[in-house]
């Protein structure tokens, strides 16, 4: 065996996880992400996925994206920079620009290939980018790549935040990068006071909208819109895995901006392009977006519901005020064990444990799709809070009801 080999071998958390039985990665799911989907055989209610609008089902996308497969083939076979620009490429970027009323926008592949395109291209040496501690992995590899200067601030702390932009030279690029909605705790960036401080320090802000198109803002449009201070923010990126029901993701800004992006991002430059059926999708759900307004609003009824609905059943749900929505567990296994007493009892939630937050922020991922209805939340709530109280999660003092309606 090679010293890699030999390295690589000694790793074996994974398999110790498993021994234990509580084992919850590569759930292998045999029907399509709906609210309702299907493992080993049998029927299992999804509320771990990121389909925040439901629409990976929905007749119109998945007629489009055949559609395109007809008209254009599956591939692109080359990168946009290149031979992979079609049609409708710049279609789709036409009406993203105007979804979120910047001047132009840019498609990439992934989500996770905008963030470390774009950040890692804009800000240069002596430069400096500014991250809120909870950003997304994308948005930290992006940083990675960037010969700026790297600082990080506490989350959501804007005092800390003011600090940090002190230490600055006022002369060079200081681009704050914030998730609009953050992925684990569901919480949202406090974007006007970010602005407020980026107009003191002449700072540049860049947000990152993944879990915020077709949640927060007019017609879904994010987190600027959300706040009125889309003409305050300098970049809104945004992915389509989760409520566009496809996969890729984009970079809005200032025409000049996309001009220097386009011809200096490598991950754009040198990936190949979006595939004609993914962007089809993108289109489809952003029309149904715009002409189903109930959907979102149908979103935001079971959010305050299922989180009313939580903590009357005593949970710790932190500062979300979004579709997701935290349960604090504060203990790994007890995470990982009720994530499979879960699955045995029909419902799909997901863990956050340690590494990607400490131990005593373990927690039990809740999220929400406009799809879903009040009686299938009614029973996530009941069959989550029945295992948690077996697993001395949350006390007996609390009482189930059928419906917190």
């Amino acid at each position: 065996m090679g010293i890699l080999q030999n390295k690589l071998s000694q790793y074996d958390i994974p398999q110790k996880v498993m021994a234990a039985g509580v084992y919850p990665y590569f759930r292998v799911i045999e029907s399509d992400q709906d609210t309702v989907v299907t493992i080993d055989g049998k029927k299992v209610l999804m509320f771990g996925s990121n389909s925040y609008l439901g629409l990976t089902c929905h007749p119109k996308v998945k007629e489009a994206a055949k559609k395109a497969i007809d008209k254009y083939g599956t591939g692109c076979a080359g990168s946009r920079f290149l031979n992979g620009t079609l049609d409708i490429h710049i279609e789709l970027e036409e009406k993203l620009a105007k979804l979120v009323n910047k001047d132009a926008a840019l498609c990439y592949s992934t989500g996770f290939q905008v963030n470390q395109g774009v950040i890692s291209c804009v800000a240069g040496r002596n430069d400096y980018v500014i991250l809120d501690e909870l950003d997304h992995a994308s948005i930290i590899e992006g940083s990675r790549l960037t010969f700026a200067r790297v600082l990080k601030f506490a989350h959501n702390n804007m005092a800390d935040l003011e600090r940090k932009l002190k230490h600055c030279a006022p002369d060079k690029i200081k681009l704050i990068v914030v998730d609009g909605i953050f992925s684990m705790e569901g919480d949202i960036t406090n974007l006007p006071e970010i602005v407020r401080l980026s107009e003191k320090y002449q700072a540049s802000i860049m947000v990152d909208d993944a879990h915020s198109l077709g949640v927060l803002g007019k017609n879904g449009s994010g987190t600027a819109s959300h706040f009125g201070l889309t003409d305050k923010v300098d970049l809104i990126m945004g992915t389509f895995s989760k409520s566009m029901a496809s996969l890729g993701g984009f970079i809005a800004a200032d025409k000049e901006v996309i001009n220097f992006i386009k011809h200096n991002s490598r991950s754009l430059i040198f990936s190949a392009s979006m595939t004609p059926s993914a962007t089809a999708s993108v289109l489809a759900a952003i029309e149904i977006m715009e002409n189903e307004p109930e959907r979102m609003k149908h979103l935001w009824d079971l959010t305050k519901y299922a989180r009313e609905g939580f903590k009357a059943m005593g949970f710790n749900t932190g500062k979300t005020e979004s579709p997701i929505i935290p349960l604090f567990i504060r203990d790994d296994f007890k995470a990982l064990k009720m994530t499979q007493l879960l699955l045995d009892e029909g419902v799909f939630v997901n863990p956050v444990v340690s590494p990607a937050v400490p131990k005593e922020d373990s927690l039990i991922r809740f999220s929400l799709m406009a799809t879903h209805t009040f009686s299938q939340v009614d029973f996530a709530i009941e069959k989550i809070y029945a295992v948690a109280k077996k697993l001395g999660v949350v006390g007996s003092e609390f009482i189930v009801s059928q419906s917190f309606r």
